[in-house]
């Protein structure tokens, strides 16, 4: 009898045990240490990024307002920058081997408060204390709410662990709950892309979510490369697997056209408008993606998801609030005004600029179109008055100018 029943007994035992599996992750003291590592790394990663970025600009600024003809890329400014910025973005490529993707992605919000550190720093105005207080108020209060959610992403992030294998990889890739996100992701995107390019619908939220519906898989690619990396170092070869190089095209694929189309915007709104929208846009499409392909909140208790998702919100307020203090650009002028000349600061009838305010048309001056020029701006014409000849025969000269009074 209790051999007959020895194996109806391990049957029963097997839910029991697969269950303590998959929990016991979660309960593993080195798996917070991995996300330690792999939130360590991606901070690194985008402060060296962000300051790269700015030692860049600042070398293409001083070659601009000084008169040395070498090129940009032969400053050693210049070549400073792009090594940082290489290792930068090694490191936040290697901080998907470690955390989990939905921790790793809000982190991109460290750049962005390092950027606005620096642009006060490098700063050359002098300001009083109350001036400064007041024109960069929202920018510390966007820094401090940045620094408070970047801590509860942190401390109450998923903490799912598995290896970066080729079999669990591709067990993610073909599960029914990630190729039903697929196909709303891919019809979303064709719709997207049919309004912008067929019916020229160039707003903003429409571009920065075809940039965010392509970063997802950018980051959903960049997890399983770099996973399968670490498992390959450690031992266990991924490479040969087909599954890595179909990731990897994947990958290269998506940043080559998430690239596209942000310089398309880039070219359409501002940079601070384009930081804060795609910041947040990305940052939930990609976490959606984790939590699909990943299952990076699975087993997580309701308490860590809410603080998880406050700490999200938190970062959200902060990156708009430093984006939305930046200067905004001064639209260009097509004429000189005269007060900005030297010595013509007389040059006024009654406190009346001598030039015509700038209308529609892009002209200079007095040399805009007179049907749409109002009458105080036209010309004086010279009216040309035909003197009969005298009985004498006495010549006139054939015309005379006539004097228009005030009242004309």
């Amino acid at each position: 009898m209790e051999g007959g029943n020895s194996p109806s007994l391990q049957l029963q035992q097997l839910p029991l045990a697969t269950a303590a599996v998959s929990v016991q992750p979660h309960t593993d003291s080195f798996s917070y240490k991995e996300n330690l590592i792999g939130a360590l790394l991606a901070i690194f990663g985008h402060l060296v990024s962000s300051i790269a970025l700015n030692l860049q600009k600042y070398s293409h600024i001083r070659l601009a307002g000084s008169k040395d003809p070498r090129a940009y890329f032969k400053t050693k400014t210049w070549w400073s920058g792009l090594s940082l910025l290489v290792l930068g973005e090694l490191g936040v490529f290697s901080s998907y081997a470690f955390a989990p993707l939905s921790l790793i992605v809000p982190l991109s919000a460290v750049s962005v408060v390092a950027s606005a550190i620096i642009g006060i720093i490098f700063i050359k105005e002098k300001w009083k204390p109350k001036e400064f207080l007041r024109r960069y108020v929202l920018s510390f209060i966007g820094c401090g709410l940045a620094i408070v959610g970047t801590y509860l992403l942190v401390t109450f992030g998923p903490n799912s662990h598995e290896k970066m294998t080729a079999e669990n990889i591709t067990r993610h890739l073909v599960s029914w709950p990630f190729l039903l996100y697929m196909l709303v992701e891919i019809i979303v995107f064709c719709l997207l892309l049919y309004f912008y390019k067929e019916r020229n619908a160039n707003y903003i939220v429409i571009i920065l979510l075809l940039v965010a519906l392509l970063g997802s898989m950018t980051v959903v690619t960049v997890k399983a490369v770099a996973g399968m990396l670490l498992v390959s170092i450690q031992g266990t070869l991924q490479l040969d697997s087909p599954i890595f190089y179909i990731m990897l095209v994947c990958m290269i694929a998506t940043a080559i056209y998430q690239a596209t189309f942000l310089a398309q915007a880039s070219q359409l709104y501002d940079s601070a408008q384009i930081s804060s929208i795609g910041y947040i846009l990305s940052t939930t499409v990609a976490i959606s993606a984790g939590a699909t392909f990943y299952l990076d909140f699975m087993g997580e208790d309701v308490l860590h998801i809410c603080m998880f998702a406050l700490g999200c919100l938190i970062a959200f307020l902060g990156v708009f609030l430093i984006t939305r203090n930046r200067k905004k650009p001064v639209p260009f002028e097509p004429y000189i005004s005269m007060d900005a000349m030297p010595g013509m600061q007389n040059m006024h009838d009654k406190g009346t600029a001598v030039q015509p305010d700038l209308k529609a048309s892009f002209s200079y001056g007095a040399l805009e179109n007179n049907d749409s020029m109002p009458e105080i701006y036209t010309p004086a014409t010279l009216p040309i008055v035909q003197e009969q000849h005298g009985p004498k025969g006495a010549s006139a000269p054939p015309y005379r100018v006539l004097e228009h009074s005030k009242k004309e």
